[in-house]
């Protein structure tokens, strides 16, 4: 049994009480700042014969080390990005390939989770979990767990499996081996690219924003962003959202409500900026539609589109408080020292049917899965810059712990008949095997990583040539246990991951790139079927190499990349030997290009193709053929188009376009290419003196019935036309 599925809350009213309190508070100290920062009045008075005016002169605010990268024309995609251990960095300065979308982005579209984000990307593609409702993702044909996916930089404490958009400032994708930047994520998924989030801070003109919501089947949403800044200064800062969602889906009798408060609090010196950022979500998913796994020799056909072959009696409830704390000091001129320290607690609970498709028909099972984690995440370190005669150097120094705690129980039912097409509802199946106190879930995993990283890019020719070497010392220990406390299996291990980049910039708003990376995961286990059984392996590297193109001039850019990505296959050999010989290799090309082109014009689309192939598995039936879950071709057009007659008006679109994707690694179970087209507009005006902005949205304009994805070795359908509206007000 996956330890995946094994993921689900216990609720805690107490601690939930506790940290909801602990936010309000902050809450109320935050906005008592005004006061005291009020209270500190100017001298208005004037020498008796003084007649002219006081003038008040003020420049562009200076940059600081922290501060987020601008953005292409029209505001939705960012001109970089968090590159880890580099900090905040233009995309043209950085031999690698970046893509970060914004919270105006988020906005217009209307995006209330991460995957509703990252269908604008051409190299992302989502799926769900292994048998929940969690949120996988597919880049460069490799999957990422949403575990694996980092918060203001720090892995390990973003709440888990989904995460909702209304407290997001940026999203920023990384396409490539990653190891050096971030570290090796807490599950291993992170081979072929990344996902940070950035929650939003304080901006320097206040805020005060009210969005009302609603869809095609009812839902009804509500979300409030306020920031602000006080001080002489506006050295202080606060931003608080909270949002709330709740109703039936475009999917038949599926329910799904959400609740997510968060609150920043910044301070910003001449030198010293700190910062502190409280999270708490709860995701609650009632009657949601599985995945459906396959097997007989067959793919079923694709239910109608909004029909849910689920039972009622399924759900999922996922409560996630996150507190996240942030210092920089500029100690020299040039030079940062950072520390930061998160850390997470999440409640989960799910009753979870699974439906498998055979040759004979359907059946269905219940997992009942009470989980709970405790995480912290850490990194400090010092970013400078310098020269030796003609050359630069940008050094970077730092180093990183991630702990994660995770507690686990479960219950299994016996197998009953259903079917896709026409669901009978059965009473909640009795459960027949258990593992764990349900009451009172046991460690069954806990994860130490802890790393080490020093880098150097070397400037030469005024910075047109930068040239990045880095290495990352990743060291993980993890240790199992079955639900009785015994330990079951204890890793320690270690390894250095090395970093080379160039970038040429032969004119000045293009840059050529290229690198050789890594991307790191702990190794596998062998199984009971193998005469080793229990033995983990060594960590396995994968190993990236990349070259590429960037434009950029402000308005709008584009990218280019040519990439090769080499994983370790594992399996168990004619020798029942479990070992890891194979290699799954990924070779592929990437085009994007965002920003508005022409005046009222804004795209973001681009197209992806990946050759990939199984690479000595130890077998004549695999050897040579594609992975699971690999489309060979996608793309993406997406655009904008202020309607010049009708000031205010904007009408968008996007068609969607995945290849065909294999079940099985023997090849011979695919689902069929598949194309949506989503359709939009949006009207920006002042309604009693306030700027108002009214949204409509209609995705999956067709209704098209369609498995949306093979990734894990399963389908996922994709889902079927919904409307979405809201109204915006700025007060």
């Amino acid at each position: 049994m996956s330890a995946s599925r094994l993921h689900e809350p216990q609720v805690a009213p107490a601690k939930t009480a506790a940290s909801r309190a602990a936010i309000l508070a902050a809450i109320a100290v935050a906005f008592s700042m005004p006061a005291v920062a009020f209270a500190q009045s100017t001298d208005t008075t004037s020498a008796p014969n003084s007649t002219l005016p006081a003038v008040k002169v003020q420049g562009a605010k200076e940059a600081l080390p922290g501060d987020l990268a601008p953005t292409f024309a029209g505001g939705q995609v960012a001109r970089g990005g968090n590159f880890g251990v580099l900090g905040q960095q233009k995309n043209i300065d950085v031999p690698f390939s970046m893509t970060s979308y914004t919270s105006k982005l988020i906005e217009d579209q209307q995006a209330r989770t991460i995957a509703d984000v990252l269908a604008n990307d051409p190299a992302v593609r989502t799926a769900y979990g292994y048998g929940n409702f969690a949120q996988v993702f597919v880049i460069r044909g490799f999957q990422l767990n949403g575990d694996d996916i980092s918060l203001n930089g720090l892995y390990g404490i973003t709440p888990r499996q989904l995460v909702a958009t209304d407290a997001l400032e940026r999203v920023d994708v990384f396409k490539g081996a990653n190891a050096f930047l971030a570290g090796a994520s807490p599950t291993g998924s992170a081979v072929g690219g990344g996902i940070n989030l950035q929650l939003k801070q304080a901006d320097d003109k206040p805020l005060t924003r009210v969005t009302l919501e609603t869809s095609g089947t009812g839902e009804i949403g509500t979300h409030l962003d306020v920031g602000r800044r006080f001080g002489s200064e506006d050295q202080f800062g606060i931003r608080f959202n909270q949002a709330n969602h709740d109703g039936e889906t475009s999917v038949d009798g599926e329910n799904r409500r959400d609740n997510t408060t968060a609150v920043s609090l910044d301070w910003r010196g001449e030198k010293l900026r700190l910062s502190g950022d409280f999270l708490y979500q709860r995701q609650t998913v009632d009657n949601g539609r599985p995945v459906v796994f396959v097997t007989g020799d067959s793919i079923p056909e694709v239910p109608s589109a909004a029909s849910n072959y689920s039972q009622t009696w399924a759900n999922s409830t996922l409560e996630d408080t996150v507190g996240i704390l942030r210092a920089e000091y500029d100690f020299l001129p040039g030079w940062t020292a950072y520390v930061t320290g998160g850390t997470r607690h999440t409640n989960e609970q799910g009753q979870y049917f699974t439906p498998y498709y055979g040759d004979t028909g359907t059946t269905g099972s219940r997992l009942g899965v009470p989980h709970q984690e405790d995480a912290n995440s850490a990194e400090a370190g010092v970013r400078g810059r310098f020269n030796t005669g003609p050359v630069s150097h940008f050094v970077t120094a730092g180093a990183s712990i991630v702990r994660v705690d995770a507690k686990s129980a479960y219950t299994l039912s016996g197998s009953f008949d259903t079917s896709l097409y026409n669901p009978v509802q059965v009473p909640f199946p009795a459960t027949v095997y258990q593992g764990g106190n349900l009451d009172d879930p046991q460690t069954t995993a806990l994860t130490l990583m802890r790393s080490v990283s020093v880098s150097d890019t070397l400037g030469f020719l005024n910075d047109r040539v930068l040239f990045t070497v880095g290495a990352r010392h990743q060291s993980i220990l993890s240790n199992t246990f079955d639900y009785t406390g015994v330990q079951t299996a204890n890793y320690d291990q270690s390894i250095t991951t090395p970093l080379f980049g160039l970038v040429i910039k032969p004119m000045q708003n293009v840059s050529l790139f290229a690198n050789r990376s890594e991307a790191l995961t702990m190794g596998d286990t062998a199984p009971s079927s193998a005469l080793n059984y229990g033995t983990m392996l060594a960590p396995e590297r994968s190993k990236q190499y990349e070259v590429g193109a960037k434009y950029d001039n402000g308005k709008y850019g584009a990218t280019l990349a040519a990439f090769q990505i080499e994983k370790p296959q594992t399996y168990t050999n004619s020798a029942d030997i479990f070992v890891a010989n194979g290699t799954e290799r990924h070779r592929g090309v990437e085009l994007s290009v965002f920003g508005e082109p022409y005046k009222g014009v804004r795209l973001i689309a681009g197209a992806t193709y990946i050759n990939a192939v199984q690479l000595d598995t130890g077998t004549g039936g695999t050897d040579g053929n594609r992975p699971i879950g690999v489309p060979t071709f996608m793309f993406n057009l997406g655009g904008e188009y202020d309607v010049p007659m009708v000031n205010g008006l904007t009408l968008t679109a996007r068609w969607t376009h995945t290849g065909p994707q294999y079940l099985n690694t023997t090849n011979t179970l695919s689902i069929p290419t598949w194309d949506t087209v989503d359709l939009g507009a949006r009207y920006a005006t002042v309604l009693f003196g306030k700027p108002t902005t009214f949204r409509a949205s209609v995705l999956n304009v067709a209704n098209k019935a369609y498995w949306s994805s093979t990734t894990g070795g399963y389908l996922t359908q994709g889902a079927p036309r919904t409307f979405l509206m809201s109204m915006t007000t700025d007060f």
